[in-house]
């Protein structure tokens, strides 16, 4: 757990790190970039749920409940059961 715990410290500062030397970019953002990386999330959510979706419908499915009755066992002739 120490091992995880200091392996993800490890990755929080090195990622304080480069985002706090980073340079200004004067560069152009697109206005549609915005709209493709909407898309990209949600084509991504998309095939996600294709890939499990049977236990998306298993859970909003309801479970039929099936009433198990006791029958009693007869013995003889299979004339008198009946």
């Amino acid at each position: 757990m120490k091992r995880i715990i200091s392996s993800f410290l490890a990755i929080f500062i090195a990622i304080c790190m480069i985002v706090g030397s980073e340079r200004r970019a004067w560069g152009y953002v697109d206005p549609g970039s915005g709209l493709i990386a909407l898309q990209t999330i949600a084509s991504v959510m998309a095939a996600y749920a294709y890939m499990v979706r049977r236990r998306i419908m298993a859970f909003f499915a309801r479970k039929k409940q099936t009433a198990v009755l006791p029958v009693a066992n007869k013995t003889g002739d299979s004339r008198e059961i009946a």
